[in-house]
């Protein structure tokens, strides 16, 4: 409901949407006032690249798997199949609502692209494949306290990765805060169907 929210509040160019706008003018001016962070906020946009996410989530795609057949789980292989999926279908999900608004790159960012921004690419590639990675990795730890740190560390890097792609320019705000709950239900899919599926 949220993503359909924000999805409608672009296209009409409603409350959020001009709220939108001025949050990201917001975070250009500070940009340009701090120069020197910017190799840094670049970095920690870059993991929301296909070619950086993608391959921590095939590491454990594969240990997961590994590690419930060795524990005689019932299919066994079932988590690292849905994880998959689930990755493989973000795009598709995305592309369409990108080429549906059309929503212009943000600022005077001189992007690749002209348009297509709504919801973002990187911050939902980033949420699937570190959140999918988390799903897989929380199941074979014991202790509550390991598990609640790492879901914590997936929430901060995904937290860190959407503002840089608003503070470099990449996107604007609403564009991540979509992608977030779009990737938010895509998880909480993945994690019924896993938990479901390898039951009994």
């Amino acid at each position: 409901m949220l993503f359909a929210l924000l999805t409608w509040q672009v296209a009409a160019h409603g409350v959020l949407y001009r709220w939108d706008v001025r949050v990201d003018a917001a975070a250009l001016r500070s940009a340009a006032h701090h120069q020197p962070l910017r190799p840094a906020a670049q970095l920690v946009a870059d993991l929301g690249d296909i070619g950086v996410a993608v391959p921590v989530l095939v590491v454990a795609l594969g240990y997961a798997a590994w590690r419930h057949r060795r524990a005689g789980v019932p299919r066994w292989w079932l988590p690292s199949a849905v994880g998959a999926l689930a990755m493989a279908v973000t795009a598709p999900l995305v592309v369409p609502v990108k080429d549906l608004l059309s929503r212009p790159a943000p600022g005077t960012a001189q992007l690749v692209a002209h348009s297509g921004y709504f919801p973002s690419g990187h911050a939902a590639t980033a949420a699937m494949a570190y959140g999918l990675a988390v799903l897989l990795l929380t199941g074979p730890l014991q202790r509550a306290a390991a598990r609640r740190l790492l879901v914590l560390a997936a929430v901060l890097l995904n937290l860190a990765v959407g503002a840089a792609l608003v503070w470099r320019g990449y996107h604007w705000p609403l564009d991540v805060a979509a992608s977030w709950c779009l990737s938010g239900v895509l998880l909480c899919l993945a994690r019924l169907t896993s938990w479901w599926g390898t039951r009994g």
